[in-house]
């Protein structure tokens, strides 16, 4: 198979995994392993956080609902806190912008899809320099779920990525951290790399594309 295009989720695998920062201030606020996950996991799509990825909420509804919904679990959350903990753990890994810059040197396309939120009183993502000054020249497509009004794992995000990336899914190959996000890309003929080890999934990725990701 002989692929075109290659998407990467950006939190958990171009940069280190927002859950990571997740474990981190439970640990700070004295809340049990994995409170904050299955606070997400329990609102579903009608959640605070899933609502915030699809634009619905800014950052002051989303705080609001959210330590509402952490406050009905038994845990006190302070939004502004976890969220600054977030960025500070979200610097890219030198290994994936190496590989990204390598696919497209050899003339394929590079899409990045993330589920991410708008800062508040503007239409802007988070990280939003980060965004327009570093990835919008690293990727050829960035595709965000507070833009979009779609989140992963909805199959209409990754129809989205792909058209805009002029490619079909079956020319494409698809890296996340979180096995839901890979289950309808794959359903939709992706090839998908689950990124636990990022160095393993570089591994596979090079093993699928045929040529090193390594700097020449």
């Amino acid at each position: 198979m002989t692929y075109q295009a290659v998407i990467f989720d950006l939190g958990g695998v171009v940069m280190p995994s927002p859950l990571d920062a997740f474990r981190a201030y439970e640990a700070e606020a004295g809340l049990p392993h994995r409170f904050l996950s299955e606070i997400v996991l329990a609102g579903g799509d009608d959640g605070a956080w899933s609502r915030l990825e699809r634009g619905e909420l800014n950052l002051s509804e989303f705080a609001d609902t959210f330590e509402s919904e952490c406050a009905m679990a038994g845990g006190t959350v302070i939004v502004s806190d976890l969220f600054a903990s977030i960025e500070s753990a979200s610097a890219p890994r030198p290994k994936m912008i190496t590989a990204i810059e390598r696919i497209r040197s050899e003339g394929l396309r590079v899409g990045a899809l993330t589920n991410n939120w708008h800062a508040d009183n503007a239409q802007e993502p988070r990280n939003d320099k980060v965004t327009k000054d570093f990835l919008g020249n690293l990727f050829d497509v960035v595709v965000e779920s507070a833009i979009e009004g779609v989140r992963k794992p909805d199959p209409k995000i990754y129809e989205i990525t792909c058209d805009r990336l002029a490619v079909s899914p079956t020319e494409t190959v698809f890296l996340d951290d979180l096995g839901t996000n890979l289950k309808p890309a794959r359903a939709i003929g992706m090839a998908t790399i689950k990124v636990e080890d990022p160095d393993k999934a570089l591994a596979e990725l090079a093993a699928l594309l045929k040529f090193s990701l390594e700097e020449a």
